[in-house]
């Protein structure tokens, strides 16, 4: 590939191949059965950087760019190619939800992930449309609803929820909603390429039952592990964004719990990261809804495993947010997690030291109604600053870190007495270059500025939501 580009569904392709696919309203059929979603490209950075060091590394002359009127001409020819949905809901512009009528759900202690049955009462009164109650956003067959059923099950549901008549969508979805929340051989079944293009328009659906039952439903079908790829292929991904930005506080709370549940696999981390996931989940930690910030921040620790993740987040301004829900006792372990995983590239580091990371860490570890684990969290993301060289060293004599990790090292369970030791060693280390520093000079350099400069452009260049944060 010359151009590799990700697609909404998650896929790679050389950009030349998909829009000559768009050109002639052609939607590729894959071998495992799927299709990929074109409606929109994401430049492969990190792919087209690696097919160049492998060119480079075997001395291959780099990929050139395919012409493009013989990629077209091969296109007909080939059998498989179904032709492709103009009036996907991608291509629509997404809308704007009311007001809800419904009343939000209370919060409770569980994860959204496992969600109950919460139907709305017969009193509430369905949200008022000014158009045609419709739920159909597609005239036309898209590539996955021409794929025959595979069980009679699947037809039924497929044909109600593309139904002109909103109550008998409604009820459908209502009732895919329990049958998928108790029956885990429903949940395979039903996850299939036409049940989730039917859903999938009702996801960004104006009516807040029909929505929130989408939702809640489409949790449902994530929870099995098989299915999880499956969904990030079929172009759920940028609805469920869609949801986080404009969408009510319980269909918020579903679609953070949705992208939870997708993030645990690692085949859609770096999908979910590339199709713009990080900054509305960032966002999503400030929300009034328990569920929703504890969801968001799950989803957050496991998207962040991934380092091409992890820079966008520093890049987005992610430290600063996290490190003042540290110190307002918001979420701390969690807030924990995820500075531990930032800590494991050398931009994260940089970025949190710069934010005052490891004072906050010292203040958390001398308060002494701090519970065990959230020390032992303290220690983990010091031990990943710890490889910050003399930066570092130099922050942390400042702080005072070797006193409160003396204490820590009595009372710390086997795994943080080694990480208290090992940073220990960092800070007792002496090195040639180190007997003349001047420390109070190191921490006035200009050690950190191109840091902040990177780190303050990020937030000029990540729109909305980041500077909300």
């Amino acid at each position: 590939m010359s151009d590799p580009v990700i697609v909404s569904s998650g896929h790679s392709f050389e950009r030349a191949a998909v829009e000559a696919c768009k050109n002639l309203n052609f939607t590729p059929q894959l071998p495992d059965g799927t299709t990929p979603d074109f409606s929109t490209l994401i430049p492969n950075l990190a792919l087209k950087s690696a097919i160049l060091k492998w060119c480079q590394t075997t001395q291959t002359p780099p990929p050139h760019p395919p012409n493009n009127n013989l990629v077209q001409t091969l296109i007909p020819s080939t059998p498989n190619l179904i032709p492709s949905d103009k009036d996907s809901i991608f291509n629509q512009n997404p809308h704007h939800h009311a007001e809800t009528e419904i009343p939000i759900r209370p919060t409770h202690l569980y994860s959204s992930s496992e969600e109950s049955i919460a139907t709305t009462s017969a009193s509430t009164p369905p949200l008022q449309l000014s158009t045609r109650r419709s739920c159909c956003c597609s005239s036309s067959p898209s590539s996955s609803e021409l794929e025959p059923a595979t069980t009679p099950e699947e037809e039924e549901i497929t044909t109600s929820l593309k139904n002109p008549n909103f109550d008998v969508v409604e009820e459908t979805l209502l009732s895919l909603r329990k049958l998928t929340r108790v029956r885990e051989e429903t949940r395979l079944q039903l996850c299939t390429p036409r049940v989730l293009s039917a859903l999938r328009s009702h996801v960004l659906s104006k009516h807040a039952n029909v929505q929130v039952n989408a939702l809640a439903s489409l949790v449902n079908l994530s929870l099995e592990k098989t299915n999880k790829v499956k969904i990030v292929r079929s172009g759920m991904v940028p609805p469920l964004i869609e949801v986080l930005k404009n969408g009510s506080s319980e269909a918020q709370e579903h679609g953070a719990g949705a992208l939870f549940s997708l993030s645990l696999d690692d085949a859609n981390k770096t999908a979910i990261g590339v199709l713009g996931g990080l900054a509305p989940l960032l966002h999503m930690l400030r929300s009034d809804n328990e569920l929703t910030r504890h969801d968001s921040a799950l989803a957050l620790y496991h998207l962040s495993l991934v380092q091409s993740n992890r820079s966008k987040m520093v890049k987005l301004g992610s430290v600063p947010v996290l490190l003042k829900m540290a110190k307002a006792g918001h979420m701390t372990g969690r807030v924990l997690l995820i500075l531990g995983n930032l800590g494991s590239g050398s931009d994260g580091r940089a970025a949190m030291l710069d934010a005052g990371v490891v004072e906050c860490l010292v203040g958390l570890l001398s308060r002494a109604e701090l519970t065990r684990s959230t020390r032992e969290s303290c220690v983990a993301v010091m031990y990943a600053l710890s490889h910050g060289g003399l930066r570092f060293k130099a922050v942390a004599k400042a702080a005072g870190v070797v006193e409160v990790l003396q204490k820590f090292e009595k009372v710390g369970s086997e795994r943080g007495r080694h990480k208290v030791r090992k940073i220990l060693e960092v800070m007792r280390a002496k090195e040639v270059e180190e007997e003349d520093v001047d420390w109070e000079e190191l921490l006035d350099s200009g050690l950190g500025c191109r840091t902040r400069g990177r780190l303050g452009g990020g937030l000029d260049e990540s729109g909305a939501n980041s500077a909300e944060f």
